[in-house]
């Protein structure tokens, strides 16, 4: 269940009332008179079933509540109520397969903004990759996806593109070319220091790679493989038994192939340098059309369970 707040100005609570009582899947219906200071105005509490919460939002965004007063909208953990089961078998689907737009985009926009952490966390990333891929450490290397932040950036494009969202659309993808392109930068530097200590080597990034060669090496498998964890990662941002962005550590060779072609570029090789960002490019473009078809075949299938919801109340 969703729990929703809302302050309206009392001109217009009788028609927000209104919505909630004949909304599908609502329960523990509030109206607190000129409780609301700032802004002024009525408060209106109620819960409302997850997989109908997105058509509710949609409705009180059309009454311009958004506008006049304001919208908050909570997760609840537990509720014991005869009336908010009664409310989620009404509701059209499952909870755990319900996607709500407003969420989703307030998530990835929050993801895919250009703040010294989001670059803090995918330099610190691609650094931890170099050494992975120079010392030839799986390990290093699933360390390096988990801390890798990309996939917020990529999410917001799948979702700007969803959505039709200019703005969510630059915001991501300067967050992705700006993030990439300091994070390979500051890697070179990083690489060249670690060889003038003798720690990294041109021998070693040239060896037998068993482990991490493949992030150099881009096939048709690169981009299945990129589709995928794109899709895999969508549904993970959309889902109700998900945690926030799960899908930070599914992409298999962003992080490591951006940490290869740096360190190649420190060495001069420019057809490791090519294989490894033609990689990069290939999963980069997986997971966004993979986010995007995800979640155009969630909006679809939303939209039949409202068709048959709304058919069977009629």
């Amino acid at each position: 269940m969703l729990h929703v707040r809302l302050i309206t100005p009392p001109e217009q609570t009788d028609d927000v009332v209104r919505l909630i009582e004949s909304a599908v899947g609502t329960a523990h219906l509030v109206v607190l008179p000129s409780a609301a200071r700032r802004p002024a105005g009525d408060v209106v509490l109620c819960d409302v079933a997850r997989e109908a919460g997105d058509e509710l939002l949609d409705g009180l965004r059309e009454l311009g509540v958004d506008r006049s007063g304001s919208i908050t909208v909570e997760n609840l953990d537990l509720t014991l109520s005869e009336q908010a089961e009664q409310a989620e078998k009404k509701a059209p689907g499952e909870a755990a397969d319900a996607v709500l737009w407003e969420e989703l985009a307030e998530a990835t926009s929050e993801e895919s903004s250009l703040s010294v952490t989001y670059l803090a966390f995918i330099t610190l990333a691609t650094m931890i990759a170099a050494c992975g891929v120079v010392l030839d450490n799986a390990v290093l290397i699933v360390g390096a996806m988990a801390v890798g932040p990309e996939f917020g950036p990529l999410a917001g494009i799948a979702t700007a593109l969803v959505q039709r969202a200019p703005r969510l659309a630059l915001r991501s993808l300067t967050a992705l070319l700006a993030g990439f392109a300091l994070a390979m930068t500051v890697t070179v530097g990083f690489a060249l220091s670690m060889d003038a200590v003798g720690l990294f080597s041109e021998a070693k990034l040239e060896g037998p790679r068993p482990g991490t060669g493949f992030v150099a090496v881009p096939d048709a498998f690169s981009f299945v493989v990129a589709v995928l964890a794109g899709a895999a990662g969508t549904l993970s941002l959309t889902s109700a038994k998900s945690g926030a962005l799960v899908g930070v550590a599914i992409s298999v060779t962003t992080i490591p192939a951006a940490a290869n072609a740096a360190v190649a570029l420190a060495y001069g090789d420019t057809a490791q340098t090519w294989g490894s960002t033609v990689q990069l490019l290939l999963n980069l473009s997986g997971i966004v059309l993979a986010g995007t078809l995800t979640l155009l075949v969630q909006k679809w299938l939303w939209s039949r369970q409202r068709e048959r919801g709304t058919g069977k109340a009629g």
